[in-house]
């Protein structure tokens, strides 16, 4: 194996992340190899979206760098990363609500074309892949929230990205739709695309990820299989106690 192969995709060193007297994630270290799904864990606050918000670059970390795909993006804006390879979705989904399914993923895919028919093409292709196809023409408002989160997904798999963050799969979604999600998430792993996803619901993880990392007011307390992270005294103490079964 080269040394290039083995490059990890995602190369987060000791970052923090202060807001004032507040920090946000503290030391936080961690890597992420090509073709991997890594489920970021903890109770509210621990600094989950936050981590996602430093790799995107929403956030610049106090301190700390960040590298992707073997170069320094500590610094680097966030359409900068967009174009690199790095996408993500939201816990609470943001289309736009006045625009069609289809013209919501068209947003997306402008960058690598030249022309609108070519742009519709595209878009369609990613909208049937996320199984919107008999919503394509339909405004985003008149979705539901299953639906949402399968537009996000189509929307940020259409800037073609080598690592894919997303925030809480499964949030806000009925219990019958997220089969279908899963089984959406299952595709895109078979086809190779490494992500990172926040989720609060163990199985979904148990499912979905092959590491998790749990993190704790900050910091990465506990990593390992999902399992041995659900199983550890101290996530046990803190938190799968407390909620049953989830993470």
């Amino acid at each position: 194996m080269t040394q290039q192969e083995n490059t990890p995709l995602l190369d987060v060193r000791s970052v923090t992340m202060a807001f004032g007297g507040i920090v946000a994630v503290r030391d936080l270290s961690f890597t992420v190899t090509k073709g991997e799904i890594l489920a970021l864990m903890g109770p509210n606050g621990a600094g989950k979206t936050t981590t996602f918000n430093l790799i995107a670059g929403a956030l610049l970390p106090t301190s700390g760098q960040i590298f992707f795909d073997g170069r320094d993006i500590t610094q680097t804006k966030p359409d900068a990363r967009c174009k690199a390879g790095i996408a993500r979705t939201f816990q609470i989904t943001q289309p736009f609500d006045e625009l069609t399914v289809v013209e919501n993923v068209m947003v997306a895919t402008m960058p690598y074309h030249s022309s609108m028919s070519q742009m519709r093409k595209d878009a369609r292709r990613y909208v049937q892949m996320v199984g919107l196809a008999e919503r394509a023409d339909v405004m985003a408002k008149g979705l539901s929230t299953g639906q949402r989160k399968r537009l996000e997904l189509a929307r940020a798999m259409a800037t073609r990205p080598k690592l894919l963050l997303m925030d809480e799969v499964t949030g806000g979604v009925d219990q019958k739709s997220i089969p279908g999600l899963l089984d959406l998430v299952k595709s895109l792993r078979d086809e190779g695309q490494t992500l990172i996803i926040i989720e609060h619901n163990m199985r979904v993880i148990n499912e979905l990820s092959d590491r998790a990392i749990f993190m704790n007011r900050g910091a990465r307390m506990v990593e390992g299989t999902p399992h041995e992270v659900a199983g550890h005294p101290q996530v046990v103490d803190l938190y799968l106690g407390e909620g049953g079964g989830h993470a």
